[in-house]
């Protein structure tokens, strides 16, 4: 009898010692599976921030699409750059422009002959070239430097329309052909020009007041009212290769508050 007693107490005592080791089992069983639950919501949250920070960047982005007028306040100078136009135009516009920019194409193709017929050429606005090359343009540079040397020899419209024509073909080996084209009587000046980098820090420079402003791609327009000593004040900066009637409607905006007419005969220059 009692021996069947002890058995049952040992019985009992094994029964708990079992039961208490599930529940402890359970207990870390329910530990980990809460551990991993909150691991999981913790995940959950990082991808719903990086989704949040994702939908604010391509909103931003829109947003700058949407909006690629800024406006500014800044008197920069264009008295050594080339332009078309009279000189004293109530409006200046200056274009940063890279000849191996399709977008720079399409713009001087289609909507800067409209602004030379309504704007330029009836003396209200001096259009300004300044020289944007994009880093990842590697024959941009060398081709802006060869317009500069064109315009030596009064040349360089003519040189400017003949890089855009040939735009996929501006190797160095080709610029003295395009050169030919545009009418350089002079090739060996031309070709010693284009050799010696004259060009090449003012072209520098160029983009380095163009990144002052912000510009990051081209084309890029600086807008605003022509001052004396060959400087402007900039107002508006747009972005991009826009319509005719975006920068129709900047223009008569600045054209307000006089007719903006000249009375001197249009011309162009190079500096």
């Amino acid at each position: 009898m009692k021996l069947s007693t002890l058995g049952m107490i040992f019985c009992l005592t094994g029964a708990l010692s079992f039961s208490t080791s599930l529940a402890q089992a359970d207990e870390a069983d329910e530990l980990q599976l809460l551990k991993q639950e909150v691991e999981s919501l913790k995940a959950g949250q990082r991808a719903i921030r990086q989704e949040i920070k994702g939908i604010k960047s391509l909103l931003s982005s829109k947003q700058q699409r949407r909006n690629p007028i800024r406006d500014v306040n800044v008197t920069l100078s264009v008295a050594d750059d080339p332009y078309k136009g009279v000189t004293d135009a109530r409006v200046t516009m200056i274009e940063f422009s890279d000849y191996q920019c399709p977008f720079c194409s399409r713009h001087t193709t289609t909507v800067l002959p409209q602004l030379e017929k309504n704007y330029v050429e009836t003396g209200k606005v001096k259009y300004v070239l300044r020289d944007f090359p994009l880093s990842f343009h590697k024959q941009a540079p060398k081709a802006h430097e060869a317009a500069h040397c064109a315009g030596e020899q009064d040349r360089y419209w003519d040189m400017h329309a003949q890089l855009f024509a040939n735009q996929k073909a501006l190797h160095l080996d080709k610029l003295p052909t395009h050169a030919k084209s545009a009418g350089i009587s002079d090739l060996a000046a031309f070709q010693e020009c284009l050799d010696s980098g004259k060009y090449e820090k003012r072209v520098n420079l160029s983009m380095a007041e163009g990144s002052k402003l912000g510009i990051r791609g081209t084309p890029t327009f600086a807008v605003g009212l022509t001052e004396s000593n060959g400087t402007v004040k900039a107002l508006k900066i747009v972005r991009g290769a826009q319509s005719y009637t975006v920068f129709q409607k900047i223009i008569d905006d600045l054209l307000a508050p006089g007719d903006g007419e000249k009375k001197d005969t249009p011309k162009s220059g190079e500096g």
